[in-house]
């Protein structure tokens, strides 16, 4: 069933881009802490395996090197804070590549799940989390039961699997007594590496699922209802009743702008009632005459009467006035309607005795 909005409605509907990005610029992405859980011991297990033999060839070296000083060490506070600060330097300097690579485990486990993302919330102080009523919601909430699901099921799934794995080698086991020291130390350490490669495994299977299940309860969470979609649209887009105002006005100022340039027009060419077309010709600028208004019905009376009033030539010319109306303003007359628009601005001009 799909899940219920606080404001009401199911959210049915598949989150928009923007959803998805405001949820990201919250923190809120598919992040499974199994997964990182499974990459730290399963690549800090197989690490060690391999480095594990200079580990040990290190820390015998140092070992013997510190019982063979012995003899010499005078025992005072400043020389056993010496001794202290040089074993924890070389030391440190074993287990270096271990901590290296736990961090960058730690890093690229969480970044193959969601990619680069730095958030500075989680730094600003939250004082509602200091809220005990608003704790004690969480800590019965639904996420922290499944948490608490999925804690005991791994911790009996590894418990499972080591005893199973001990019970299949007991035999084994009994028979370590009448053993050298190096076969029961290498029968501990198979059964323990079996043991762990085992638990990795599990442990990659169950953050696979658990990641599949993060991902789809984020999807879920993310789901948006009709009206929501409506408001984001508004949001992006713009309210259509605004964005229909902000047209009109718009083609308002262009119809303007249009009537500004009809007292400019050598002559409006008429349908006789229903259209009306301003055009201008400048021999010395132009190739062609240009459309300089156009109009239809209302707008093609307001163009005859600003062309009476400015005393601009009004013609009758039915054929050549819908075919002029199909062209855009600014643009010339084309090669086949020179002709006939010549003739008319011919007559005008002899009408007026202009030369032009």
């Amino acid at each position: 069933m799909a899940e219920e909005s606080p404001t009401g409605g199911e959210r049915t509907e598949e989150p928009s881009s923007k959803r998805r990005e405001d949820f990201r610029k919250k923190g809120q992405v598919a992040q499974s802490k199994e997964v990182q859980t499974a990459a730290l011991l399963t690549l800090t297990l197989l690490f060690w395996l391999m480095y594990l033999p200079t580990f040990w060839q290190g820390f015998t070296t140092l070992i013997f090197a510190i019982l063979q000083a012995s003899g010499e060490f005078e025992i005072t506070p400043a020389s056993t804070m010496s001794l202290s600060f040089f074993l924890l330097e070389k030391i440190g300097l074993l287990l270096a590549p271990l901590f290296l690579l736990v961090a960058v485990i730690s890093f690229f486990s969480s970044f193959f799940q969601f990619g680069w993302l730095i958030k500075s919330n989680p730094l600003l102080p939250d004082f509602a989390k200091l809220n005990p009523l608003t704790g004690m919601a969480r800590f019965f909430s639904k996420r922290s039961l499944i948490e608490v699901v999925k804690s005991i099921l791994k911790v009996l799934l590894i418990g499972w699997i080591a005893y199973s794995t001990v019970f299949d080698h007991f035999a084994e086991a009994l028979i370590l007594i009448d053993t050298s020291i190096g076969a029961t130390l290498s029968y501990l350490a198979a059964t323990s590496a079996l043991i762990m490669g085992k638990i990795c495994a599990a442990l990659i299977l169950m953050a696979f699922l658990d990641f599949m299940f993060v991902r789809w309860e984020l999807e879920e969470k993310m789901k948006m209802t009709k009206q929501e979609l409506k408001e984001e649209f508004k949001e992006s887009e713009g309210d259509p009743h605004i964005k229909a105002q902000i047209r009109a006005i718009q083609q308002e100022m262009a119809r303007k702008r249009m009537m500004a340039e009809v007292p400019k027009a050598d002559v409006v060419i008429t349908n006789p009632t229903h259209l009306a077309v301003a055009i201008r010709y400048e021999a010395k600028k132009m190739d062609s005459p240009i459309v300089v208004a156009k109009g239809a019905d209302h707008l093609a009376m307001k163009i005859r009467e600003i062309a009476r009033e400015n005393n601009v030539p009004i013609v009758e010319n039915p054929p050549v006035a819908r075919l002029l109306h199909q062209l855009d303003l600014g643009q010339h007359v084309p090669e086949d309607l020179f002709k006939a628009v010549a003739e008319i601005l011919a007559h005008v001009y002899s009408l007026k005795g202009k030369i032009r």
